[in-house]
Order: C-alpha cells, then structure tokens, then sequence
C-alpha cells in the first residue's frame, strides 16, 4: 500500500472511530438474551401474560410464550421494500378488555405503484388474526424504498399518535399538510380523527395530521412525568433529532436542519427560522436513532428517567441523562451487539431491547 493510500486510510478510520468513540462506553451494564434468532425485529409489545408479540419486518408477526415461537396468521400482505415491511406494534391501553393491537406496516394498497405506510388493527382469535381493520392508508405509494416511520404510542388520553416519514421526497412531503408523509398523525383508537386535531378546518389537509416538517421519525415514547409525546427522527447526514412534539406545530425539515446531503453539499443553509421548531438535542455525525423509551422503574438505581435511543449506525444503546428538556450526558450501553431497533420497558419493569440478527435481550445493571 503506497502512503498516500495509507494515510487516506488512517483518515477515515480516524473519522470512523472518532464518530463512533463520541459517547463513552458504559461498562456497568450487561444482557440477558430472552427471544433468541430474530433477522429484523422491527417491533415488539408484552401481552398482560408478559409473553411477547415481535414483528419481523420481512412480514411474520411471532408470539413468544414459554420459550417457543409460534407464528400469528392473518397479516395484510405486506410490502417489503428497502426500508418497508411489517413495522412497529403495541397494544390498546384497554386491551385486556377489548383485544385490540395495533400495527403498522408498508402497504400496496392503493392506486399507484409501490407502496406507503398504513395502520391496522386487529385481534387475536387461535394464533390468527382476526377482525382486521386498516385505519390509515398513507397516499400516495411511491417505489422509492426509504422514509417509512413508523413508531406507535398511546397518549394518556387514548389518543393513537404514529409517524410516517417523507418517503423520500423532502421537497414536496413535510412542508405541506395537504398531503402525508413526513408528519405526526393522531387518530382515535377506531380511526375517526379528533375534533380537535390542529387542521381540521383546514381545506383540504390531512386531518389527522399533528405536526409536520419531520423527515423519518422512527423512535416515539411517552414522557412518565409530563406525558408529551417524544420522537427522534433521522436526518441526513448529521441532523439526527429528539423532539418534543406540540400541537400543529412545524418541525422545519427541510427547511432547517443541521445535517447535510450524503455527499457532504449542503441542501439548506439554515439551522433555524421563526414559526419552525428546534430540536431538544441532535447527533452531528448520525447515530441513527431507533427506538426509545424512557427508563421510568426503581430496576436501574439512578438511571430511572434516563432516556434509551437506540443507534442502528453504530450499534449500541444510546443513554440520554436529562436534565430541563436537555441531553446533559450520553452513554453507550449494549455496546458492539447488533443495530438496536426496538427498546421497551417491560411490565416487570426491566428494559428489553430488539437487536438485528440476534434477537430481544433484557438489560441488566451490574
């Protein structure tokens, strides 16, 4: 190797590990794997028996009870493309009375090629699927394969929030509430939209839009203490976000962001501008978030109210401490074990997390 090839190398390698050596290894803390040999666990929910429902994304929904896997039939047929498939999965906040789950997945449906993001309910009768209603069909479909979303919360109040990204079209998507992708959605649990959902009485938008100007949100949790709803969202290159999501209000992408194009030229020269919000915290360079959950169990000493993200870029668990709606401090956690996808706190009160091609460990403090 000639040195001017070398010196490149030792260059990036630098780079590389330099990013990826930005947060500091925690060491006091190990894994127990519970659900082992899973490709893609996009998602995963506990049923009240505590046994566990994981969405694969090349589309098989699995419940693991008692160390077996069984696969649930009935699923819409799902289209996996690129960064589509069956996506995330939760549970109605009354479901030990009326069954409920709700899932999102890349669906076909629809007039044009391709696909777009759609949420479903169903329940679950003999390991199937039944009484499937599809409650939002994102449009129009698109071929490209990025920008899906898509996580799933329950407000407080009942409310079903989810996120669909800009399917890869950030010049038209975001800004625009006449059209989905690249927003927040809220809907009530049967699909009709609120009465109070901020662009009602707009012409023609989306109704069940929530906020918009988002890019691909693919984390969203429930703060234990003032009950916001929380996401982080992919940027491009830099420009990776956490978010407190408000009412009708304009997250700025692409019109503000502090990322830049994959090839290093920029697409904005703006990082803020009045009536769009700043984010909370952002990654310059990307981790790419995942998942999140807020610690909010006595299991973890004084890492309760911590926030866990996972990072898909450089495979660990990312620790947010926070203080005053601010990443004060971060730590890598589950360090080198996969791309962390999914992170849930379980009803034991332990936190669970879904890895690529490993499968769904429970985090332990030593």
């Amino acid at each position: 190797m000639n040195l001017k090839r070398l010196a490149f190398c030792f260059i990036l390698f630098s780079t590389i590990a330099c990013a990826q050596d930005k947060n500091p290894i925690n060491k006091e803390n190990s894994h127990e794997i519970i659900v082992d040999n899973l490709i893609i666990p996009w998602g995963f929910t506990f049923l009240p028996d505590s046994s566990i429902l994981i969405t694969e994304k090349s589309g098989e929904l699995i419940h693991f009870k008692d160390n077996k896997k069984t696969t649930i039939s009935g699923l819409p047929k799902i289209y996996n493309r690129g960064q589509g498939g069956l996506l995330d999965i939760l549970l109605h906040p009354d479901y030990k009375s009326n069954g409920w789950l709700y899932f999102s997945y890349a669906s076909s449906d629809g007039e044009d090629s391709g696909g777009n993001t759609a949420i479903a309910r169903a329940q679950i009768k003999d390991n199937s699927l039944i009484n499937l209603e599809v409650l939002y069909k994102a449009a129009p479909n698109s071929t490209k394969g990025q920008h899906f979303g898509s996580r799933l919360i329950f407000d407080d109040n009942g409310f079903l929030f989810f996120s669909i990204g800009d399917r890869g079209n950030r010049d038209e998507n975001p800004q625009d509430i006449t059209k989905d992708c690249g927003k927040i959605y809220r809907i009530n649990d049967d699909g009709t939209i609120p009465a109070d959902n901020p662009f009602v009485d707009e012409d023609n938008a989306k109704t069940a839009i929530f906020s918009y100007g988002h890019r691909n949100p693919q984390g969203m949790t429930l703060h234990p203490e003032t009950k916001e709803i929380w996401t982080n969202e992919h940027g491009p290159k830099g420009g990776d976000e956490i978010n407190v999501i408000k009412k009708g209000l304009n997250y700025g992408w692409p019109i503000i962001s502090h990322g830049v194009n994959y090839s290093g030229t920029k697409f904005t020269e703006i990082t803020e501008k009045e009536g769009m919000e700043q984010p909370i915290h952002y990654w310059d360079p990307s981790i790419a978030p995942s998942g999140m959950v807020f610690i909010n169990s006595d299991k973890y000493g004084d890492w309760s109210k911590n926030l866990l993200i996972g990072s898909l870029k450089f495979q660990y668990l990312n620790m947010c401490t926070i203080k005053d709606n601010k990443v004060i401090k971060e730590e890598r956690l589950l360090d080198g074990l996969g791309r962390v996808r999914c992170v849930k706190q379980g009803p034991d009160g332990y936190i669970y997390v879904a890895i690529e091609n490993l499968g769904i460990v429970k985090l332990t403090r030593k």
